[in-house]
């Protein structure tokens, strides 16, 4: 039989100094193993587990540019290809000072169940620099993202690799590397998404994270024969999850109370509106100014969102930044579900509060898969040449998380009708990927 233990203690030999793909592996491993050892021993022999946890292809590179005093300024790129066994690798680029290894290996492990989750035919990967695009100018974003494509162009393709945008990357940064890698390569292909509606890129791809997190959120409460109306949501982050995140639920009748970034959180007892969230939308990193102009709120400098009372929280922000002790205060609040937006925001002792508590909580590989599910949608379009309007893409979100949450539900139900939607998850997402690696041989 495989052992957590030794399986656990292999990994963290072969990636030493990686406390975040540890944590992602060990969070999968803990729900597989069991799995495994009960229903696929086969998967044991063919180290189907160890060899997902094996990245197929990391690769890291320099890149070099011109800032605008014309001073040479040095970064590092990468480009981590996860599993390709389903589908072409797909997943984001992130460009941020923390930009690690561990991070991006644990960013692109958690992709290859993500994409499994959502039915279509995509692999897991990830990439990034340790680029920080705040503060610069566009020429030199541009002449960043110009020197980054120079080097992964040789590395991806639409039907090899096709990365999209993460934090830092938005939709002038996917055009300056589409550019890039069109003049490089003399083609217009689907080598990226997240590209701008008028030229290739899909409607409802900047609002698909956050409306998707809304579908799956709503999806619990239904399977609970409850509704959003009336309840009382916190949000962590102010960025485009987060943000769009907050309009699906206001637009589902729920009451958003927060807001927030590293700096602090805005708190409004009388909830956000869409007016009140175009406003947050014009402050940039500045939330503390918000509350000047809505007498309801309050800002809460160092702060997170965690000790408001609400029914659902819902962290959007970064990795780890919903600890044990933010557990515990939503759960003395009363609080019942929590759904992830960003990817694995909550720490491992985190999830084990709530699954004690018995609160619905949603993984990230499920709960956020709206964004790579209509990046995915994207790739279709662009196979056949064509732009779907945004109530189709919209109505095939829906589709696909409603239908992440029936696999998760089917994986994850307990013997008490407790569902555990992250070993649901877990499962639903591996064996997709694992009959796939067994169909095609040792690689």
């Amino acid at each position: 039989m495989l052992s957590l233990k030794s399986f656990i203690k292999n990994v963290e030999l072969h990636n030493p100094h990686e406390p975040e793909f540890l944590q992602a592996v060990t969070e999968v491993a803990e729900d597989i193993i069991p799995y495994i050892n009960d229903y696929h021993p086969e998967f044991e022999s063919l180290k189907i587990l160890e060899r997902i946890a094996e990245p197929e292809r990391v690769i890291s590179f320099r890149v070099a540019w011109l800032d605008d005093k014309n001073e040479i300024q040095v970064n590092r790129g990468y480009r981590v290809q996860m599993n390709s066994a389903i589908g072409p690798y797909k997943g984001g680029l992130r460009f941020a000072p923390d930009v690690n290894l561990s991070i991006l290996k644990f960013l692109a492990f958690e992709q290859v169940f993500k994409n499994s989750l959502t039915s279509l035919p995509i692999g897991g990967g990830k990439g990034g620099s340790d680029f920080d695009p705040k503060g610069k100018s566009d020429n030199e974003i541009m002449r960043f993202c110009q020197s980054f494509m120079t080097e992964l162009y040789r590395h991806i393709g639409a039907e090899t690799d096709v990365p999209a945008g993460d934090i830092g990357v938005g939709t002038r940064e996917i055009g300056y590397l589409f550019g890039q890698y069109k003049r490089i390569q003399n083609n217009f292909t689907g080598v990226l998404t997240g590209k701008g509606a008028h030229w290739g890129g899909s409607y409802i791809r900047p609002e698909a994270t956050g409306y998707g997190l809304l579908y799956f959120v709503e999806c619990i409460y239904d399977f609970n024969n409850e509704s959003l109306e009336g309840k009382v949501i916190t949000i962590s982050g102010a960025g485009n999850v987060a943000y769009y995140a907050a309009e699906k639920a206001i637009s589902l009748g729920a009451k958003v109370i927060t807001l927030s970034n590293s700096q602090g959180t805005i708190y409004d007892k009388e909830g956000f509106s869409l007016e009140k969230l175009a406003y947050v939308e014009t402050l940039g990193r500045d939330l503390y100014k918000y509350p000047r102009k809505f007498k309801s709120a309050t800002y809460h400098e160092g702060e997170k969102p965690w000790q408001f009372k609400c029914d659902i929280a819902l962290p959007c922000a970064t990795q780890n930044e919903l600890d044990e002790a933010d557990a515990k205060k939503l759960v003395k609040n009363g609080c019942k579900c929590v759904a992830e937006g960003a990817n694995m925001p909550s720490t491992a002792e985190a999830i084990k509060v709530f699954h004690k508590a018995k609160v619905y909580f949603a993984p990230g590989k499920a709960a956020n898969a709206g964004g790579v599910a209509v990046s995915g949608l994207e790739m279709s379009q662009n196979s056949i040449r064509q732009q779907w309007p945004s109530a189709k893409v919209d109505t095939r979100l829906k589709a696909i998380m409603e239908n992440i949450h029936k696999t998760c539900v089917r994986y994850g139900k307990e013997e008490n009708g407790y569902i555990n939607y992250l070993k649901g998850a877990n499962i639903g997402g591996f064996i997709k990927v694992a009959n796939a690696m067994k169909a095609q041989g040792v690689l």
